[in-house]
């Protein structure tokens, strides 16, 4: 077979399989999660030597740092992995759940049950955790799911894989729920984003510009999201003792991915107390802060900090590295006017002890997740409880936010009627 009719015959394959495994049972399905966390750890030796081969040719293709960390598998991130998998097999099945049942005035009962949405077109650059969480959050809520993940890291990927196809296998899950691309011909791409013959939903993960050629290529319905400029302010009457520590957080905890903290927007009276507590902080991780001119006067002083006038690329850039850019502003006003422009609706936070002025930032800022004195790391599936995510979507159709079990499912209308007839 030619790649691209081996393609077509994984969406053919997926679609009929998507059928069979909306009514399959829910201990079916948790057995098969269950099988997938035993075989992460089972099988971590084979695991990290894929893992091993990829990030050889990451160094050899000079791969900057960020993404070589996003690509990296060690024993503790597959043992997350596994625990994340075990926490998706203890929440409830979304699919079935019957709501919103109500008796009209004719006597017709009338409501929606929750089903699977059929097959999920997943494409991913560097991270090969994605193929494990797409995977199990489609499974146990009911989808098929064809995965194409990046060439970057295409051996973890596909050890992955074949990994999940045989934990589930050996569940009684149908044949043919998970399918993998296990061709890198970019070719094979732009043909999967005409196949909505096959595929209901296209989830793309990766840099700005990929997802925005998904976008404006797909012939499915897309959920993308995953860029993340995301800004911290520091309110004029925010607890320095708190803000300290939730900044550094924010950015430092894991700098390369799409939650952790860009820009620093900081209330002009509180700006000569808490800058130079928070760059001293900062400093010790080797964080570079892109200063406007009000907070590199504030700074200017102490010549062991790493700082740079800030200039108009470094407004809403996500920097995925140890680097900040800082704003001083006058207001609250300002602040929230700075975030409308060059905020990319994932994740922002103020830290305040003002009720008001916590209030309007949750009301008036536009993002999939709104923080009060918390640091943004925390916009993630497992943080919020969901087990795991296929991604985080910054549209508002059909979800927003990290996408868990309930925003891989639709619904359909019920209805129970005695005879009734339209009158």
């Amino acid at each position: 077979m030619t790649a691209i009719t081996e393609l077509k015959a994984k969406g053919i394959a997926a679609k009929s399989a998507s059928r069979r495994l909306a009514y399959t049972s829910t201990e079916i399905k948790n057995r098969a999660l269950q099988n997938i966390a035993a075989d992460l750890r089972g099988k971590k030796k084979e695991i990290l030597e894929a893992n091993k081969l990829d990030l050889r040719e990451a160094q050899v293709n000079k791969m900057d740092a960020a993404m070589q960390d996003r690509l990296l598998l060690d024993e503790g991130r597959l043992e997350g992995m596994a625990k994340d998998v075990l926490t998706v097999a203890a929440l409830p099945d979304p699919v079935g759940e019957v709501f919103d049942m109500r008796t009209m005035p004719n006597g017709l009962l009338i409501g929606r049950k929750r089903v699977p949405l059929g097959v999920i077109g997943a494409m991913y650059e560097s991270r090969p955790n994605v193929t494990i969480d797409i995977s199990v959050l489609c499974l146990k809520a009911g989808n098929a799911v064809i995965l194409r993940g990046g060439k970057e890291a295409f051996h973890s990927n596909l050890a992955l894989a074949r990994l999940v196809q045989e934990a589930i296998t050996r569940a009684g899950v149908p044949e043919g729920v998970v399918q993998f691309v296990d061709n890198t011909d970019r070719a094979l791409v732009d043909e999967m984003l005409k196949m909505n013959e096959y595929v209901d939903l296209m989830i793309p993960r990766g840099g700005e510009s990929f997802i925005r050629f998904v976008i404006e290529n797909a012939r499915m319905a897309v959920v993308a999201g995953g860029i993340g400029v995301c800004h911290t302010y520091v309110d004029l009457t925010a607890d320095i003792g708190k803000a300290v520590p939730i900044v550094y957080n924010a950015k430092v905890q894991r700098p390369t991915v799409c939650n952790a903290l860009d820009t620093i927007i900081v209330h002009t009276g509180i700006a000569a107390r808490f800058l130079p507590a928070v760059a001293k902080e900062l400093n010790k991780a080797g964080v570079e802060l892109h200063c406007d001119e009000a907070s590199f006067a504030f700074l200017m002083g102490d010549k062991t900090l790493k700082l740079k006038p800030a200039v108009p690329a470094d407004w809403g850039k996500e920097f995925l590295a140890l680097i900040a850019a800082v704003k001083v502003v006058d207001s609250l006003d300002e602040a929230l006017e700075h975030i409308a422009r060059y905020g990319s609706g994932h994740s922002e936070a103020i830290i305040t002890e003002d009720y008001t002025a916590a209030m309007r930032f949750l009301n008036e800022v536009d993002a999939a997740a709104v923080f009060v004195n918390a640091s943004t790391r925390f916009t993630d599936g497992g943080q919020f409880g969901l087990g795991a995510e296929v991604g985080i979507s910054t549209q508002k159709m059909h979800a927003r936010g990290p996408l868990g079990l309930k925003e891989l499912t639709s619904y359909k209308w019920i209805i129970f009627g005695n005879g009734h007839t339209r009158p």
